[in-house]
This record gives C-alpha cells, sequence and structure tokens, in this order.
C-alpha cells in the first residue's frame, strides 16, 4: 500500500526540530497525505529533553500528526517483546512498545535506529531515500 500510514520514531522528531532539511520535507509530505502518526511515548521522549522555550514548538509540530494510542493488547506485545529481545539487544520498555504500535496498527516505523527494532521486519520500516525523497 504506497500510503500505509507511518510512526516517526522520536529520533526522526528531533531531526525534525533540529531543521534537518531532508527530514523537514519529508514529514511536511507526509502530513500533507495524513499518513503521519506519532505515539505517547514519542511525546513522553521528546518533552522530556526539550527546553520551556521549545515547548510551543514542539506542542505545534504535534498537533499536526496522528497519535496512536497504546492500548492493552499492545502493552501485552511489548511485554512479550522485552521477554525476548531485553537480554540479547538491550531493548528498552519505549521501543517495545513502539514497535507493538507499528504491528497492532500494520503501519511502518520510520526510524534511523534499526537496530533498536529487532522484533520488526525490513518491510516494517518506513524507507526513505534523502537524495531521492521516497
Amino acid at each position: 500500500m504506497k500510503n500505509r500510514p507511518v510512526i516517526a520514531d522520536s529520533d526522526i522528531l528531533i531531526w525534525h526540530l533540529r531543521g534537518m532539511n531532508e527530514i523537514v520535507k519529508e514529514v511536511v509530505s507526509l502530513i500533507s497525505k495524513d499518513i503521519l502518526f506519532i505515539t505517547p511515548i514519542n511525546i513522553a521522549e521528546i518533552f522530556a529533553g526539550s527546553k520551556k522555550k521549545e515547548e510551543e514548538t514542539i506542542t505545534n509540530m504535534f498537533s499536526s500528526m496522528h497519535v496512536i494510542e497504546i492500548n492493552d493488547e499492545m502493552g501485552k506485545n511489548a511485554g512479550k517483546f522485552l521477554n525476548q529481545f531485553s537480554k540479547s539487544h538491550n531493548l528498552e520498555i519505549a521501543d517495545a512498545l513502539i514497535a507493538s504500535a507499528v504491528v497492532y496498527g500494520k503501519v511502518k516505523l520510520w526510524t534511523l535506529n534499526k537496530k533498536h527494532y529487532p522484533m520488526l521486519q525490513k518491510n516494517d520500516f518506513y524507507e526513505f531515500d534523502s537524495q531521492h525523497g521516497k
């Protein structure tokens, strides 16, 4: 599916906020197609690293994106991911929950840190070619 929804991982959101041109252009493109999503985990991670003066900009950015809410099935699945990958891959709960949202929501994950998601398959990732666009 060409317009399969995409969850932006926190690293993508950080680069967007820092103004990385290729990331900004792609974020704007995905928003215009109405297919860019975040999770409450992303919101927490971005605000955890923010300064007071950045809060309005961050809030405005998030207001243009859809939020996939975390539910009990996602929590259960994230627990299974943690059980399987926490020791071997240092998987943390935030990434387990985001991966679970990807699987549950049948969406793609746009991240620059694929190694954080050993439970996902290659086709679960949004491939972005910064040289030629998607």
